[in-house]
């Protein structure tokens, strides 16, 4: 499979069959305004830009990785330049087209807070299938900041246009990340349900043999999850990021190897995944308040 690169967002309107963008480096498509599409294959693609699309009712799947996802009632997603993804389209008339993307060239943030400010939005780094669903609430208040944004590019021009739009981008991701925070809120049962996975995870992890520490990376992967997401996941539930409780995991194998055995602190470092049983003792020792060898004289 070869994913198409999309260097520019007037690569993207000559895709689409859409007229050049006003401005080179932002665009705001109202999904009205698309052509008819029929693309018989699917569509493997990457940008160089962001994205942030909001859709309703549209005929269209998207997958990242294995992992298919379907566009109905208020749907809220967001690409980051390189993150690869596939879209299937079929035939998608105009008339069931309904929502808004906005994409922005990196470019277009030069010399303002969000050049650097937009690496703190994690939901960029989500997968398609952890989307935002946001309620008719909320979505009115998207649609009316991406209105804004619209007025602002299509009717004005001067020195103040782009401060103006890169302020009404800000409310949009600030809006966006509360919603989202809604979202692990009111999602319980099923956040519970990703931390009872995780801890699934772990536990098979280390009944193996073990050659290396576990990763935030291949957790998440385990999960089919982005490890942006299932950080937040964690710490929404629990307070501590995957990191702090992989640690956890390893503190509390560290101690029934401790208690329980006769290994050495280096062999049980070994068998943990550590490549330098100086940074298993390190470890410990932060967490516990005692050297390995600290607490198993406790237990003697």
């Amino acid at each position: 499979m070869q994913y198409q690169r999309i260097k520019t967002i007037s690569d993207y309107h000559k895709l689409m069959g859409l007229p050049g963008p006003q401005h080179p480096l932002i665009s705001l498509i109202n999904f009205k305004t698309y052509p008819d599409l029929n693309h018989d294959k699917p569509l493997h693609l990457f940008y160089d830009f962001y994205a942030v699309s909001v859709k309703r009712d549209f005929d269209a799947k998207m997958k990242y990785g294995q992992l298919e996802h379907d566009f109905d009632d208020g749907v809220m997603f967001f690409i980051a330049p390189g993150q690869v993804f596939s879209i299937e389209l079929g035939t998608v008339t105009n008339a069931k087209h309904a929502g808004w993307t906005l994409l922005i060239h990196p470019d277009f943030f030069w010399n303002t807070p969000l050049a650097k400010g937009i690496k703190k939005y994690e939901f960029f780094d989500y997968k398609v299938n952890e989307s935002l669903f946001i309620s008719e609430k909320e979505e009115a208040t998207i649609v009316s900041i991406l209105e804004n944004i619209d007025n602002e590019y299509n009717t004005n021009t001067d020195i103040f246009s782009q401060q103006i739009i890169i302020s009404q981008i800000e409310t949009l991701l600030n809006y966006s990340e509360r919603f989202y925070q809604r979202q692990f809120i009111t999602r319980k049962k099923a956040n519970h349900q990703i931390l009872g996975k995780f801890e699934e995870v772990l536990e098979f992890y280390f009944e193996g043999e073990v050659s290396s520490l576990p990763t935030v990376q291949f957790v998440a992967g385990q999960l089919n999850l982005s490890s942006g997401y299932l950080n937040t996941v964690l710490k929404t539930i629990t307070g501590l990021s995957t990191q702090q409780h992989i640690h956890e995991k390893l503190i509390e194998k560290a101690k029934i190897k401790l208690s329980t055995t006769e290994l050495s602190v280096t062999e049980i470092a070994y068998e943990l995944g550590f490549e330098h049983p100086q940074s298993f003792s390190k470890l410990f020792k932060n967490k516990t308040n005692q050297t390995p060898l600290e607490f198993r004289a406790g237990f003697h």
